[in-house]
């Protein structure tokens, strides 16, 4: 009566047995299941009474048993259990057969030599901590007693026959008897024939190692037969099925064996895995340099391995290990198994903590290697919780920090939103490009200005371009000239008619008289782009509307520029090469040859005093490569060269306050309010900066003179970023150059004379002597009004 109310144990069993991919194993059935409460994955071993005889009921209760009390980490984890009259349910972590592990594995060409070394080694070792620790005979080793977890460890499992090797009875009956095509797997000579404990145990093993290379094993004389079993294993496998049980090794000493130098097991991989077994007792010292190790050998670890062992590991080195940056380059590369979900649930959040850290080798690693997980941040975390700590860089006094901080904004500008991208980044570029002290710096934020101009408002472009553009061609730093010319060509489409004009061709032009004829060249076929559109206006008006339509365009989303991306430095290898190898040291940027350009008359001549020092030692010149792209001016293709790029260039003038062809000051109503940033007297306003620098190393001097202090600049090659390494593929669109900025004299693009003989240039710098010298005669004669002070007298001035 009692029976009819009782409840199902099973119904209040907390997993779920899922049907598919059932496997037989041994007495047992190996299904897949779930956890009611989470959905976390588990295998269910079931073995059903009534379709069992009483000896493998007594086996499976026996194995119940053992699997539950039996913890070690080689051996197969109990998760749960539950035995009913009917049936016997054992719960353990997600595995798979190794018949069925190999036999994929070979669908995708094999299980390699380090795969199998380690799994081994797992075997061996759990088979070690049996016979000689628990003192326990496995006595059922094979194919069909060990599994495979997802990280692709091997666990040893099939306890159904273990029994004492003390001399208890046991009334287990042996495999054979279960199962009589066991019998082919059992050692010559007779039970309790002579030999040690494990004799019966390293003849299995030697079988499972035969079947691992070769597959079934037929019968018993194929032993014999070495077939695919590496050499380095081949001696050691021969002491294991040898005849005389006396010689067989114990498993502790045959692991030893095969670790030896030059065994099977003494690679890589297997000191990668003990390594991470261990990870926790290990030196703080000792986990950096395996990190900073383990990104070499990833490539030759199996996929599963790098996710479910290595990946895990990462996480935790960083999280509580204080690891640093030395976890990023290998989390990256073992990121790349991971799909988008999954990246986004382990990877993500670590890489958004990451951005806070104050670390340098942090931030620059972070920086370099953006583009490998862009592409899964998504534009809140973007905006709320990176960006607000990568500018910090753009006023870092490294200029290796400030120069991947302008690069990762390619990838960051389609993510940002209104603020961000048309107000707080404009902020930055605008004192880049005005007071940078690296010439490659200030270049390279008029290219990245040129390359996100797609994704700023129309309202920002009309008030940013044409100003910041025409600031890059009044550079005395060639290459950032010949990117203020490349960049008016590659936003054409943003200008009407009336501003090609009226604004950019006048100040193109006087490029068309730079130095550098490089530059020239650039400025002539920019040129006659502009000149084309206005001819083409004024031969058919109706064309107008058609030639201005991206002119009040909406900004476009992520990705619609990418058509347009290599025009950055197209054209201006010659001129850099010319300059780095060419160049006479003290002078940034030479005339070109046969230049037609007069010099100006006036003026100190530079000295040469860094020229010993560069002549003797050219390791300065730090450059990359750029992507072969193409630039098209209206019907003129131009091919992208690589260049190289040194550094330095006076800045007084604000993108909102450009001078035109004759002199005049451009204002416009779209211009006036971008002048916020700037004091009245032109220079850079220093209130905003989150990290300011000192002004010795924000400013960019006022003559070609450096102070003692700049002119020992390091390069960005010279720092030493805890052994950062690594490239990424936006690096391609930038060459960036750190030199040793000589005693020089700029060159301006304002080559026209005022009536005095002077140039404007020189006109203005004699126009702040003259006023030095006022304000110091009147403070002078103040103080001589004032006569001397009297003790006790509090001096007001």
């Amino acid at each position: 009566m009692w029976s009819f109310f009782a409840r199902d144990p099973i119904k209040d069993f907390n997993y779920e047995i899922l049907p598919e991919n059932q496997e037989k194993s041994g007495i047992w059935t190996l299904s897949r299941g779930k956890r009611k409460t989470t959905g976390e994955p588990v295998s269910v071993f079931v073995y059903e009474v009534s379709q069992g005889t009483e000896e493998q009921t007594q086996l499976a209760k026996a194995a119940f048993k053992r699997t539950k009390t039996l913890r070690h980490p080689n051996i197969l984890s109990y998760v749960d259990g539950l035995e009913t009259e009917k049936s016997l349910y054992i719960v353990t972590e997600p595995v798979t057969t190794l018949a069925a592990h190999l036999k994929l594995q070979a669908e995708k060409g094999g299980a390699s030599d380090l795969e199998v070394s380690w799994g081994l080694h797992q075997i061996v070792k759990a088979l070690s901590f049996l016979v000689n620790d628990c003192h326990l005979n496995h006595n059922n080793l094979g194919m069909w007693a060990v599994f495979v977890d997802r990280a692709g460890e091997w666990k040893l499992g099939g306890l159904d026959h273990v029994t004492s090797n003390q001399g208890e009875s046991t009334s287990l009956p042996p495999p054979k008897v279960i199962n009589p095509d066991l019998e082919r797997y059992d050692p010559p000579e007779s039970p309790g024939g002579g030999g040690d404990k494990w004799t019966g145990d390293v003849w299995r093993l030697g079988c499972l190692i035969w079947e691992v290379f070769n597959g079934n094993l037929p019968r018993a004389s194929s032993l014999r037969s070495l077939g695919k079993i590496p050499k380095q294993l081949v001696p050691h496998y021969c002491e294991l099925v040898g005849a005389n049980p006396k010689i067989r090794p114990n498993p502790a000493r045959f692991l030893l064996n095969c670790r030896s130098p030059g065994g099977f097991m003494n690679n890589s991989f297997v000191e990668s895995c003990l390594f991470l077994e261990e990870i926790q007792i290990k030196e703080p010292a000792e986990k950096q340099q395996f990190f900073q190790d383990l990104s070499e050998n990833l490539d030759s670890f199996p996929e599963n391995f790098c996710k479910h062992k290595v990946l895990p590991q990462l996480l935790t080195a960083f999280e509580f290990g204080n690891a640093g940056a030395v976890v990023l380059t290998p989390l990256f590369k073992v990121g790349k198994y991971l799909s988008a979900e999954e990246y986004q649930q382990k990877i993500i959040p670590v890489i958004v903590k990451m951005f806070s850290s104050t670390d340098r080798a942090m931030r620059i690693r972070l920086l370099q290697q953006m583009e490998q997980f862009i592409q899964y941040l998504n534009e809140a975390a973007v905006n709320s919780q990176i960006f607000p700590h990568v500018v910090h860089g753009f006023t870092d006094t490294n200029p290796a920090i400030r120069e991947q901080t302008v690069k990762s904004m390619l990838l960051l500008a389609p993510k940002l939103n209104e603020t961000n991208l048309n107000q707080e980044l404009m902020r930055h570029f605008a004192r880049l490009q005005a007071r940078d002290d690296q010439g490659p710096i200030r270049c390279n934020t008029t290219v990245c200005l040129g390359k996100i101009a797609p994704y700023l408002n129309a309202g920002m472009r009309q008030r940013v371009l044409i100003s910041a553009f025409s600031r890059a061609t009044k550079d005395p730093f060639p290459a950032s000239r010949a990117a203020g010319v490349l960049g008016f060509a590659a936003t054409h489409q943003y200008y009407s008619v009336v501003e090609s004009a009226s604004r950019i061709l006048p100040t193109l032009c006087t490029l068309t008289v730079d130095p550098d004829k490089n530059v020239r060249d650039q400025a002539f076929k920019a040129i006659k782009s502009f000149l084309s559109k206005l001819e083409t206006v004024s031969e058919d008006p109706s064309k107008l509307a058609e030639i201005e339509k991206d002119v009040t365009a909406l900004a476009q989303t992520g990705g619609s520029a990418a058509t347009w991306a290599g025009w950055a430095v197209t054209g201006v290898s010659s001129l850099t090469s010319k300059l780095i190898r060419n160049a006479p040291a003290g002078s940034e940027a030479p005339p070109a040859e046969n230049s037609p350009v007069p010099q100006p008359a006036a003026g100190p001549a530079p000295t040469n005093t860094a020229s010993k020092g560069v002549q003797q030692d050219r390791s300065y010149v730090s450059c990359q490569r750029l992507c072969p792209m193409e630039l098209t001016f209206s019907s003129e293709a131009v091919k992208k060269q690589s260049s190289d790029w040194s550094s330095g260039w006076d800045a007084d003038d604000s993108w909102s306050n450009e001078k035109d062809a004759d002199g005049q000051g451009q204002s416009s109503p779209a211009d006036e309010g971008w002048g916020n940033d700037w004091d009245e007297d032109g220079s850079l306003a220093e209130s905003f900066s989150p990290t300011p620098r000192s002004k010795a190393s924000t400013r960019a001097p006022k003559s070609g003179r450096l102070s003692s202090a700049q002119e020992g600049v390091r390069l960005a090659s010279d720092y030493n970023w805890d052994g950062a390494e690594g490239k990424s593929a936006t690096s391609d669109l930038f060459i960036l150059v750190f030199s040793v900025r000589e005693n020089r004299k700029c060159f301006t693009n304002n080559h026209a004379f005022t009536p005095s003989g002077l140039s404007k240039a020189e006109l203005a710098k004699k126009k702040r002597e003259e006023r030095r010298k006022e304000l110091e005669a009147k403070r002078a004669e103040r103080k001589a009004a004032k006569g001397p002070l009297k003790l006790g007298a509090r001096k007001l001035d």
